[in-house]
């Protein structure tokens, strides 16, 4: 029998500011080369959406994450994000877990994109906004809270922003502009509108684009991605979707210009350099992310009533 962490079992188990550091942890063991793992793999369903596979092996540990975003699914009563993620002892093969894989992945999102923000943005930055009330969105609002800055939100639904920032306790930006105008921002949208035009980052910004994990998606435009100081989860999945990917196969960026940010918690390499520089975090989800918060989960098995399935 193995258990199963259902939605509200990982939500349970974790809280936003415990997945935070154990993102960061993830970061760094991953910079390091201690915890490994190979670029996520699509399985297209296009136009509807698509499938990824994810595994990740650190801490005696692997995991395997098969998910799908499939954009449409609300009009039909069904989440967007739909998963599974198996937990096995790296050792021996033997499934230890299995876990509600959107949870997770809500979990690491906000975790990193505001890890992202507490390390590259300037230590005056004062107005923080998330574009994109969606269940990740949600997710990056309540981990900046966690993190004690409150959040405004946007999203192209006023609804569901009002809606979304009632369960909050934050207030909704009147505009796009304005959100897009804060000292911090995250983008956690489906990637398909450029939001960051050429020239339009001003000084002493950040911004975590959250939202262009996979190929053809796009939150910035790769002409303004070039203009600012660039770093990312991961260079080679990055480098092959996403913002990143684009600015890459126009020639705009090269590989020496962007640097990964376990590197700069790891120590290895530097963060904001300068008060008005621009700082863009390009993040397309990493499967040690999502080990890092299953195991967080996993530790308090014993604390919590867990349905059990025979596998």
């Amino acid at each position: 029998m193995v258990p199963l962490f259902t939605a509200r079992h990982v939500s349970e188990a974790v809280s936003p500011a415990q997945a935070v550091e154990a993102v960061r942890a993830a970061f760094v063991s991953h910079a390091r080369g201690e915890w490994t793992m190979p670029p996520k793999v699509y399985l297209p369903a296009y136009p509807a959406g698509d499938f990824r596979a994810m595994p990740a092996r650190g801490g005696g540990y692997a995991l395997l994450k098969w998910i799908s975003s499939f954009p449409g699914n609300p009009a039909r009563g069904l989440p967007t994000v739909l998963g599974v993620a198996l937990l096995s002892d790296a050792s021996t093969g033997e499934l230890l877990a299995l876990l509600d894989a959107a949870s997770l992945t809500a979990l690491r999102t906000g975790a990193a994109a505001v890890l992202a923000a507490d390390t590259l943005a300037r230590p005056d930055a004062a107005s923080v906004s998330v574009v994109g009330a969606g269940v990740n969105g949600r997710a990056v609002a309540r981990t900046f809270l966690a993190r004690g800055r409150r959040p405004s939100l946007y999203d192209l639904d006023r609804g569901r922003a009002e809606a979304a920032a009632q369960e909050l306790g934050v207030d909704v930006c009147a505009s796009l502009e304005e959100a897009l105008a804060a000292d911090v921002v995250a983008t956690v949208t489906p990637g398909r509108q450029v939001l960051y035009a050429e020239g339009s980052l001003r000084a002493g910004q950040h911004v975590s684009l959250m939202g262009a994990d996979g190929p053809d998606k796009q939150e910035i435009a790769p002409e303004e991605l070039a203009r600012v100081r660039v770093f990312c989860d991961d260079f080679e999945q990055a480098g092959h979707a996403g913002d990143l990917a684009h600015a890459l196969r126009a020639g705009l960026l090269r590989r020496e210009l962007v640097t990964e940010l376990g590197a700069v918690l790891a120590g290895t390499a530097p963060g904001r350099e300068g008060a008005d520089e621009i700082t863009a975090f390009d993040s397309t989800g990493l499967a040690v992310q999502d080990l890092a918060v299953a195991l967080a989960a996993y530790e308090r098995a014993p604390e919590l009533d867990l349905p059990q399935i025979d596998v």
